[in-house]
C-alpha cells in the first residue's frame, strides 16, 4: 500500500497538534474552509515538510523565525505547540524568538516571546 501525501499530512499534522490540530481541524471545515483544509493537509504537512534535507524540528525552528518576523503571533502560537513535539525545547525556541531582534525588530520579539509564553505555560514546559 503507497502512503499518499494525505496520510502522512495527517500523521504529521497529529504528531506536531493533536487530533485538534488535525481530524478536528479537517472535520470542522465549513464547505468555504475545507479546500484550506485540504492543502495544509496535502501540501504543506504532506509534502513540503515531508521534503528530504531538513528534519522536522530544523523546519519547526525555521517556521517559528518567519512567523515572528511576519508577526502572526497567533500562527506563532500554533507552531510553538508543534515545535515542542518536534524537539525543540523551550530555551531554544527563546533564543529564536530573541534572535528575531536583530532582524525583524522589538515589536515583532516582543510579540513573539509573547505568544510563546503563553503557549509554553499552557502545556507545562
Amino acid at each position: 500500500m503507497t502512503t499518499t501525501p494525505d496520510d502522512l499530512g495527517i500523521e504529521l499534522r497529529r504528531k506536531m497538534f493533536g487530533s485538534a490540530g488535525a481530524e478536528k481541524q479537517i472535520d470542522n471545515a465549513s464547505d468555504f474552509t475545507a479546500p484550506m483544509q485540504d492543502i495544509v493537509t496535502r501540501i504543506c504537512f504532506g509534502e513540503i515538510w515531508q521534503r528530504p534535507g531538513l528534519a522536522t524540528r530544523e523546519r519547526s525552528m525555521i517556521t517559528l523565525a518567519m512567523l515572528a518576523a511576519l508577526g502572526k503571533e497567533p500562527e506563532l502560537k500554533v507552531h510553538v505547540r508543534g515545535a515542542i513535539a518536534n524537539g525543540v525545547t523551550k530555551e531554544e525556541i527563546r533564543e529564536i524568538l530573541i534572535h528575531s531582534f536583530l532582524y525583524c525588530g522589538i515589536p515583532a520579539m516582543v510579540g513573539s516571546l509573547r505568544a510563546a509564553e503563553t503557549v509554553l505555560t499552557e502545556i507545562g514546559a
